[in-house]
């Protein structure tokens, strides 16, 4: 049994796709070109457009619900009986339906898995939180060590799927519920509060760097949409971990008893710097990279910075704030576009499909082409060199 539920050529011929579509986009490879590579590296798998998926994705839940409800019916409403038969179900209809139908990704797949792992957690809390306590009424607050049991089983569950179906929420649910039992595991601490924040900082940066090795990796085409994903959200993380906001925020929610303030924090200064400098240092390497992933968190962290600072300290009233700043940003994005038109310090405004005249990848997509195809079919397809013309093409061949 093979560990991918899904063929790992779909994702190869899939990244093939768009990275000639690129290309054809940018005049560096003719119609005809593209079309070799479409014919070489077919998408031989089902997955309709946007809205279709969502189609599916709803009909199949409301499907998956539906089943479940006659099946409890017939077992008499028994919840772990019912659980337990209709994850056994679902599992058997996903697996069958991917290699019968050969869905790939394609919404109603997605849901199937979402369903199937939303019962393995409901099935797993259960377990954890009424079987080995004993007790009737589970209290699953942090700090606890049944909390970290089902945790650490979820996470599991949650690495196995993403290992398997290569879906991007659930590597990102596999990646949050790390962090949940790293930081739960540090609540189990005398000082682990005060270690919190950077622990899970460190944990954040240290992943992002694995997530990037990896999505270098050629072997790794067929997570290549997880980890690109998941990059971006670990420098998320990352920000978050150490965010004035959600360590003084959070520090007063893992609080025992009401507290209708929160309560100033230890090294407040040093957070509030954090707070402003990282935005900062995202933006500097996105643009000396440069990298979309770093600009984007940068802009979208330094944001959330000036929310954090209008949130304990208002300078300002609302709408003269927004309307400042908005007009700051209007007039900072008109001058770098026209800045930037012409290429300066290695950026530029111009769209991703203009022309690059120091790029000629034809003759790699031609070789990729020609080694890929099989021999019948590359007789009878396109050729170069050597070949003959017939009206232009008229009779077919080149």
């Amino acid at each position: 049994m093979s560990l991918h539920a899904y063929h790992p050529d779909w994702a190869r011929h899939e990244a093939i796709h768009a990275q000639a579509t690129r290309w054809h986009k940018r005049r560096l490879l003719t119609a005809e070109q593209l079309t070799a590579v479409q014919t070489a590296f077919p998408l031989d798998f089902y997955r309709p457009q946007l809205f279709l998926r969502i189609g599916l994705f709803l009909f199949t839940v409301l499907g998956a619900l539906a089943g479940a409800g006659l099946l409890g019916m017939v077992v008499q409403f028994n919840f772990l009986g019912t659980l337990i038969t209709t994850l056994i179900i679902g599992a058997v209809v996903l697996e069958r339906a991917i290699r019968g139908k050969r869905l790939y990704h394609s919404g109603a797949d997605n849901a199937l898995l979402y369903l199937e792992l939303l019962g393995l957690g409901a099935l797993i809390f259960y377990f954890v939180y009424e079987t080995l306590s004993g007790s009737n009424s589970p209290d699953p607050t942090p700090g606890t060590a049944r909390l970290s049991v089902a945790l650490l089983l979820t996470l599991a569950v949650l690495l196995l799927a993403t290992l398997r179906y290569a879906d991007r929420l659930v590597a990102t649910a596999a990646y949050l519920n790390a962090l949940l039992l790293l930081g739960n595991l540090l609540l189990l601490l005398p000082r682990g509060t005060l270690l919190l924040p950077f622990v899970l900082g460190a944990a954040a940066a240290a992943a992002y760097v694995w997530f990037t090795r990896q999505l270098r990796r050629p072997e790794r085409l067929y997570y290549h949409r997880c980890l690109g994903l998941l990059r971006g959200v670990a420098l998320g993380t990352a920000y978050l971990a150490v965010n004035y906001w959600a360590v003084r925020e959070g520090n007063a929610a893992l609080l025992s008893g009401y507290q209708p303030a929160s309560p100033q924090i230890p090294l407040a200064l040093l957070f509030g710097a954090l707070t402003a400098a990282v935005p900062l240092f995202y933006l500097a390497q996105g643009l000396r990279r440069p990298d979309r992933t770093w600009l984007w968190l940068g802009l979208l962290t330094a944001a959330f910075s000036v929310f954090t600072l209008r949130y304990y300290r208002s300078l300002l009233p609302a709408e003269t704030a927004a309307t400042l700043a908005g007009a700051f940003l209007a007039a900072l994005a008109v001058w770098a576009t026209r800045y930037l038109q012409p290429a300066r310090h290695g950026l530029t405004s111009a769209p991703d499909d203009a022309d690059d005249p120091q790029l000629n990848l034809e003759s790699l997509v031609v070789a990729q082409t020609a080694h890929s195809a099989p021999s019948a079919d590359a007789a009878a397809g396109v050729q170069f060199g050597g070949g003959h013309s017939g009206g232009g093409g008229a009779t077919g061949a080149y």
